[in-house]
């Protein structure tokens, strides 16, 4: 018999939302880099967010951008869905509202896709699987 895929669900799937967190430098330009994800799966009570800047092809959208200033607000959304209280009040309100304050259209530097929904058994898996396809050049 064939070993059991790796990457296979175990258990019963549950639906999770997530969205694209990018870096928009100019927006009169249209540009924008994938720099991270947040997800969102009620059912198993999961809220992350992480993020993996790649600083050289911001610099060559923007050469002027803090990038600092972009690691601080991926940072504080990071610690926003994790309810860090150093965070303020938005970091106490529950995961779902939490979510939808961290995918709010933003007018800042960094902002969120739309959100879109998927299903998994595992979403730090998931969330892995959607950071390296989204975010991590290819």
């Amino acid at each position: 018999m064939p070993a059991p895929d790796a990457s296979a669900p175990r258990g019963p799937a549950d639906a999770f939302d997530y969205a694209v967190l990018r870096v928009v430098p100019r927006v009169e330009r249209g540009e924008r880099v994938n720099v991270g994800v947040v997800l969102y799966c009620r059912a198993r009570g999961f809220l992350e967010a992480r993020s993996e800047p790649d600083e050289r092809r911001l610099l060559a959208l923007w050469p002027a951008l803090d990038v600092e200033a972009v690691r601080g607000h991926l940072d504080f959304v990071r610690r926003v869905c994790a309810g860090d209280a150093a965070c303020g009040d938005v970091a106490g309100l529950p995961q779902a509202e939490r979510f939808g304050w961290v995918v709010s259209p933003a007018s800042t530097i960094v902002q969120p896709s739309r959100v879109h929904a998927g299903l998994c058994a595992d979403p730090a898996a998931a969330l892995d699987r959607l950071l390296a396809a989204l975010v991590r050049p290819g």
